[in-house]
């Protein structure tokens, strides 16, 4: 029996007009558990729904879309199973709603070409058709959405019927409720306007609640028909969006977007779409983007993602999954918003709820922490006389207290932070504890409730466990009982570590303009080699370590299996894999012409290293090889034919066609002398355009290289040496746990510019992230390459603590016009940590 969500019969009776039928509400609700064909006889009266699916008041709808996680060649059964499966865990196991599962580019339609679900493309790809998916998404009350183009109607009655049949189909056989139509396919014709209109009103006559989202596009008389249109660019951090000057992080400039806004009334528009979240690249502080996108902006599509959610790390789920919650919680209030002004709440201030209850976000995009006066009055809509329990959400949870309407208190936002605060004279629906911050985990009926106490290293606090909305009976502290918890008794806890003498988030020193220093190579050479130019969605693969869910692992091996990840050859680890038809590539301009670069991982002793499939544009007479990146040995390479001599490979894939080329290819082989007795470092200059393998070996024995790395992007140093310097020293006596270093270099460095380092007891360590990222050889779009602002991150570790450390930036000639002026930028050092400091300690309460 087909089952129709609670939400949508909720949402079709909240559309009725007549008054009387809203005291209905909870006579229908037994009808949640009626199969939705009974349903669908009801939801299927278009005067149910606004014109354009959704009206300004409609309740956001969440929403993941596939694009990045495909490309615009597109995805496959086998891959959106894998994908729907992670959204039916997080359902599962933390209560998470996905309303919309959108297919992108290329399921379909794709740039300038317009399918069919009837086309064999379509059936190699989804060879059992839509309907699989459609149940899988429907077995955890999601829906499935579409990319598409606006036209494709062709140029006879028979064509234009076939395809509004084809989309009238999605919708009748497979409860559509997204179309997003994009001009990437292609504009539509005017003569095809009514056809347009046409096919619309056909395809919510079965699904009323139809969204569609308009990208760029001219649609003439069926405007009023279309949901939304494009606000505020795409979302793919340092590709689409990039930070506009220095930060602690990458997603700086997701925190500075605003929000939408009716000039003709000043009102905030929600019906407009804001591209969502990409969590395919830079992901530290995901949750501040997210929290301001689903809570701040809360736009129809709210919360928003894209890419691919399964490349965080296990621990962050929870609070992925709590952010849903939240806003599904209070989204049918969050659709009425009031902007708080910028002289007392910070730029883009912004209070949603009604006379009771009121989501209030803020933004701290300093250097510094700040404090915001918070008023319990009319000015952040509150209407109802008496006390008000506040509570914060974002970053960590914490009750702040009980106050009266009309009082204040104090709130202290972290540096380039989101914040979010709770605020209600209503019952509170909220898990909750008082005396720490905390997180809430899990909250599930039927599932024990799981929340993690907050605190910093070696502190106490003194907690108690309110009034729950839900009953409990048992409560743990860390696996051990704690049942006066439960009985309104307070319990003093105490968190593991040692207590920080020092703000774990500080500036540490102004760096002054020095000369030259005369180991200014190994610096650049230093960051260079800790640094790579795989694509980013390799970089978060790193970043997040492996996961021990099946259904992260699931979706995540569905992403990396897909061919195009080892045809565009953008991941060093092929040049390590024993596989000579898998190449490195350079897909991305190299600066000052490029160099290859291999890491070793640790000294090591060889006395070979041979290059197999070597493109022939690549031919260096010699390569450098070093042990400490201070001194640089030169050793001649030699070079053999190939067997093949020539190779296909991928040229250009930017839509449902492949173009090859043709390769030619020979073996390099480097002996090194018998005097040279390890070596970690190698250093060829030029572009290595295409490198299938590379092996080292000691006495005809392969050597291991599980932990070798390449990169081959970077410029050679001596095509661009240093011109200016910048210097300052430090000792850190403690840091906390997650901190890393941060160098700014604020001003105008020019493109490629700037490189940071460390000098830590004499040795040189380089920098592995930065924001701007660094160039990646692109799994779609190049990055984005600043001429201002960059900053280089440096995690601290224990070896640091302790020893004279001094933070350097060089400067160089940028490539690009127009050239700057040299030394009139300046850089700072400064010490930050992500996530929070915090220690834990697990709380479990059992119904």
């Amino acid at each position: 029996m087909r089952r129709c969500s609670f939400s949508f019969l909720k949402y079709a009776i909240r559309h009725k007009k007549a008054a009387g039928i809203m005291n209905l509400t909870q006579a229908f609700l037994p009808l949640a558990m009626l199969s939705c064909s009974a349903v669908h006889l009801m939801a299927a009266d278009p005067t149910t729904f606004p014109l354009a699916g959704a009206d300004e008041s409609t309740p956001s709808l969440s929403h993941y879309f596939s694009w990045i996680d495909n490309t615009n060649e597109g995805s496959t059964e086998g891959q959106t199973l894998a994908n729907l499966g992670f959204f039916k865990w997080l359902h599962d196991e933390y209560g998470m709603n996905l309303d919309i599962y959108a297919f992108d580019a290329g399921a379909i339609d794709a740039p300038d070409y317009y399918g069919s679900i009837h086309s064999d493309r379509f059936k190699k790809n989804f060879p059992r058709g839509l309907g699989p998916i459609a149940e899988t998404a429907k077995s955890f009350g999601c829906r499935l959405g579409f990319w598409l183009g606006p036209d494709g109607f062709g140029n006879t009655p028979e064509e234009e019927k076939a395809r509004t049949d084809m989309l009238v189909s999605l919708c009748r056989d497979y409860h559509a409720r997204l179309f997003k139509v994009d001009a990437v396919c292609g504009q539509l014709r005017t003569e095809k306007q009514d056809t347009f209109v046409r096919m619309l009103k056909e395809c919510r006559k079965y699904s009323p609640d139809l969204i569609v989202v308009n990208h760029r596009l001219n649609l003439g008389s069926g405007l009023p028909y279309v949901t939304t249109k494009l606000w505020g660019g795409e979302a793919y951090i340092d590709f689409w969006r990039a930070n506009g000057h220095c930060a602690t992080h990458n997603r700086v400039c997701a925190l500075e977007i605003g929000i939408p806004i009716d000039y003709d009334n000043g009102n905030k528009k929600r019906l407009l779409e804001d591209h969502g979240v990409c969590l395919s690249s830079c992901l530290d502080y995901w949750e501040d983007d997210l929290v301001l996108q689903a809570l701040q902006r809360n736009l129809i599509l709210a919360p928003q993602l894209y890419g691919s959610p399964w490349f965080l790390r296990d621990d962050e789920f929870p609070k992925l999954a709590r952010i849903y919650n939240l806003t599904r919680r209070y989204r049918d209030i969050l659709v009425n918003a009031l902007f708080l002004p910028d002289q007392i709440y910070g730029s883009n201030a912004v209070s949603r709820g009604d006379s009771k209850t009121r989501v209030v976000t803020l933004v701290n995009t300093t250097w510094n922490p700040v404090t915001r006066t918070v008023t319990l009055d009319e000015g952040l809509g509150l209407g109802a006389e008496g006390n008000y329990e506040v509570r914060r959400l974002h970053p960590s949870e914490e009750m702040l207290g009980s106050f009266k309407k009309g009082s204040s208190f104090e709130v202290v936002i972290p540096a380039f932070r989101s914040y979010a605060l709770l605020i209600s004279s209503a019952p509170s629906r909220e898990l909750r504890v008082s005396g720490c911050s905390y997180e809430v985990v899990r909250d599930v009926p039927g599932k024990p409730a799981l929340i993690k106490l907050l605190g910093m290293p070696g502190t106490t606090a003194t907690i108690q466990v309110p009034a729950q909305p839900r009953i409990f009976t048992k409560a743990t502290l860390d696996g051990k009982p704690a049942a006066e918890l439960l009985q309104g008794k307070s319990k003093k806890i105490s968190f593991p570590g040692k207590a920080l003498k020092q703000p774990w988030h500080r500036k540490l020193n102004d760096l002054t303009p020095v000369d030259v220093p005369a180991d200014a190579e190994a610096l650049y050479e230093a960051t260079c080699f800790s640094a790579n130019n795989n694509a980013v969605e390799i970089r978060s693969k790193l970043r997040s370590g492996p996961s021990v869910i099946p259904q992260v692992k699931a979706a995540r091996d569905a992403f990396f299996s897909q061919e195009l990840i080892t045809e565009r050859g953008l991941w060093d680890r092929f040049l390590f894999d024993n596989d000579p038809t898998t190449y490195f590539r350079v897909m991305n301009g190299p600066i000052w012409g490029g160099a290859l670069r291999i890491d070793m991982g640790a000294p090591t002793r060889l006395d070979k290293l041979t290059f197999r499939n070597v493109d022939d544009h690549f031919k260096p007479q010699e390569i450098q090889v070093s042990l400490d990146l201070k001194t640089w040995l030169t050793v001649p390479a030699t070079f053999q034919p190939e067997t093949p001599a020539q190779v296909s490979v991928l040229a250009r894939s930017n839509s449902i066609k492949k173009e090859m080329k043709t390769l030619s290819v020979h073996q390099m082989t480097v002996e090194l002398p018998k005097d040279i007795r390890e070596i970690r470092y190698v250093r060829i200059p030029g572009k290595a355009e295409a490198i299938a393998e590379v092996i080292g070996s000691n006495k005809g024995v392969i050597l291991d290289r599980s932990a070798w790395r390449a990169s081959n992007l970077f410029a050679d140093y001596r095509k661009a040496p240093a011109q200016k310097a910048w210097s300052g020293s430090f000792t850190l006596t403690e840091a906390a746990k997650g901190s890393y270093l941060v160098v700014p270099c604020l001003g105008k460095h020019g493109r490629d510019g700037a490189y940071a380092a460390l000098r830590i007891a004499g040795k040189p360590l380089g920098s592995p992230r930065r924001a701007i990222d660094y160039p990646v050889n692109p799994w779609d779009i190049g990055n984005h390459r600043s001429n201002t602002g960059l900053s280089y991150f440096f995690p601290v570790t224990d070896d640091m603590i302790g020893k004279p450390i001094d933070a350097l930036v060089l400067q160089f000639t940028s490539e690009e016009e127009p050239k700057i002026t040299l030394g009139e930028m300046t850089a700072q050092v400064w010490l930050t940590a992500y996530p929070i400091p915090y220690e834990s300690k697990e709380m479990v309460l059992a119904e």
